[in-house]
């Protein structure tokens, strides 16, 4: 996706100055097919994984395989470095951030997964702390090559300042928005809700209304971590074409994510 039509922040700010306390940092990873190395970021490459540490496997009922046998490998979706992806997303002393899922899909998996979707796990690392990785990890035993298998890709980093759909605002501000949504960029929706795979930011809501996902721990309403996008250069489908996003607790990075399909 191209953001080249989308005005400056500072723009969209002065013709409309009550978004911003709306305004979310954002970074949308912009894919590009490559040989990615295990101490860069990726989408779908090697992962800088410590060879001590048990590789994440899935043994849950599938579509194709209702017992979840044989337990299948992981594979990875995303690995992304805090120096190519600053944010406020990042925990304190972290800076390397892992993603994989099982490469079939599932149906009534755990409450903090997504229905319809791969199995998501997730890894938050210091990357000085893994001095001797693993160098051959484990292929998928079973596996929906359909969708879920994604091709290495390397990506440009686009930071910018995101802004919510018209249902999360204020009901004052609405008409306000899809007035400046209309007479901005092609005719399209180049303010709010930023697509493809991203950090930060704010979720699409295309299909439905808003949902707000609270913290199992603590209570907090989480806010969106990562999106995994469906597109042709990462291979990757999700749905119905749609998006696949982590839900993450602002008040602790340890707190149990959620995991929506959209």
């Amino acid at each position: 996706m191209t953001h080249s039509s989308r005005p400056s922040t500072e723009a969209i700010l002065t013709a409309l100055p009550a978004l911003a306390p709306y305004a979310r940092d954002a970074v949308v990873l912009c894919p590009e097919r490559g040989e990615p190395d295990p101490r860069n970021s990726s989408i779908g490459g090697p992962l800088l994984w410590p060879s001590d540490e048990p590789w994440p496997e899935c043994s849950l009922p599938d579509v194709d395989s209702p017992d979840g046998a044989p337990a299948t490998a992981m594979v990875p979706v995303a690995q992304i470095f805090r120096r190519d992806a600053p944010g406020p997303w990042w925990p304190a002393d972290f800076d390397l951030l892992q993603i994989l899922w099982c490469p079939n899909e599932h149906w009534d998996p755990p409450a903090q997964q997504a229905d319809i979707s791969p199995v998501v796990e997730m890894r938050w690392r210091r990357a000085a702390e893994v001095t001797n990785r693993l160098t051959t990890p484990p292929s998928p035993s079973r596996y929906d090559e359909d969708g879920y298998l994604p091709q290495a890709c390397t990506f440009t980093a686009r930071h910018l300042t995101d802004f919510p759909y018209r249902e999360e605002l204020p009901a004052d501000l609405r008409p306000q928005l899809e007035e400046l949504v209309r007479a901005t960029g092609d005719g399209s929706d180049v303010i709010t809700r930023v697509a493809g795979w991203k950090l930060g930011g704010w979720p699409t809501w295309h299909l439905t209304y808003p949902a707000v996902f609270a913290c199992g721990d603590c209570g907090t309403d989480l806010t969106l971590l990562f999106t995994m996008a469906s597109d042709a250069e990462t291979g990757v489908v999700v749905g119905r074409s749609g998006d696949l996003r982590i839900f993450t607790c602002p008040a602790d990075h340890r707190h149990p994510f959620q995991v929506d399909l959209h």
